[in-house]
């Protein structure tokens, strides 16, 4: 080994953060007492993480989609359940994870963006943006709040605000829903067919929302829809168990829907219009038409 190269092995194992800390505590000397010294202190208890992280795989892709306006390389979201907000701290805290990636990942700082979503106005968050940083505040769309003037793209997301037609999934993560969106979002996820791929957000939903999954259950026009859905996500026997009267209201329910479904087939056998048999028996024109093919 060179003497150059062996003179620099041996100072890589140098303790010089040691070294570094005991001679700060010198330089303060004075201030001992006022002063508190935490040698490598961590940050938190837990390991430091992003809520969601969404990489674009293509640099140039464009997503065309409200909520992805602002979205560059890679793209940070801190979200927030509904019954909590998005602080002025949590966003310093998330700024700061946004400045680390960068550094570690070795990209420009500038090909990050940072969304922020809660249910509610985040009124605190946006005064601080617009009175101590004076950042420009602007609703580019109903519930989105974009920001400028920091050099990382910023924007803030009141998914109650949301439209429901662009954004369904994200407006209804809540616990305020009503028995009719859950309706909507069960005959959303029938036509797509993906209720597996969403569990997790299914199960959430009904956990929050008890009630109104007992209500929708007893509607003529969504139980059907409802009872397959759930069935598909594998939590027919869960929600059962959440209680007995919540299970007979789903058994009543289901008992109901089916003797109108079966006056639905009647009047199709009978040669009545779809749209007639639909206004008829309160059922929606694509579950009609779907009898048809039977």
């Amino acid at each position: 080994m060179k003497t150059g190269e062996s003179q620099n092995a041996e100072e890589s194992r140098i303790p010089w953060h040691p070294a570094f800390f005991e001679a700060i505590q010198m330089e303060l000397a004075e201030y001992r007492d006022a002063l508190e010294f935490l040698f490598e202190h961590p940050l938190n208890t837990e390991p430091l993480r992003i809520d969601v992280l969404i990489i674009k795989k293509p640099k140039d892709l464009v997503i065309n989609k409200n909520i992805a306006a602002i979205f560059r390389s890679v793209n940070i979201i801190e979200y927030k359940s509904p019954a909590d907000y998005v602080s002025v701290d949590d966003f310093y805290k998330v700024y700061g994870y946004a400045c680390l990636y960068a550094s570690l990942n070795h990209i420009p700082v500038n090909d990050l963006s940072l969304s922020f979503v809660e249910s509610r106005y985040p009124r605190d968050l946006l005064a601080h943006f617009r009175e101590l940083r004076a950042f420009t505040v602007e609703e580019k769309g109903p519930g989105i709040y974009t920001v400028e003037g920091d050099i990382i793209p910023l924007q803030v997301i009141e998914s109650r605000r949301l439209p429901v037609k662009e954004n369904i999934w994200l407006k209804e993560l809540d616990n305020r829903l009503e028995a009719r969106e859950l309706g909507l979002i069960s005959r959303e996820l029938g036509r797509l067919g993906k209720a597996v791929q969403v569990r997790a957000y299914l199960d959430a939903l009904f956990r929050a929302n008890p009630e109104m999954v007992r209500e929708a259950l007893t509607m003529s026009d969504t139980a059907l829809t409802l009872e397959k859905v759930l069935g598909e996500a594998g939590l027919i026997a869960k929600w059962e168990a959440r209680g007995e009267a919540r299970g007979e209201a789903r058994g009543e329910a289901k008992g109901e829907a089916r003797a109108k479904l079966e006056v639905a087939k009647n009047f199709i056998t009978m040669g009545f219009p779809p749209e007639k048999v639909a206004a008829a028996t309160g059922f929606d024109i694509e579950t009609i038409r779907s009898l048809e093919n039977r």
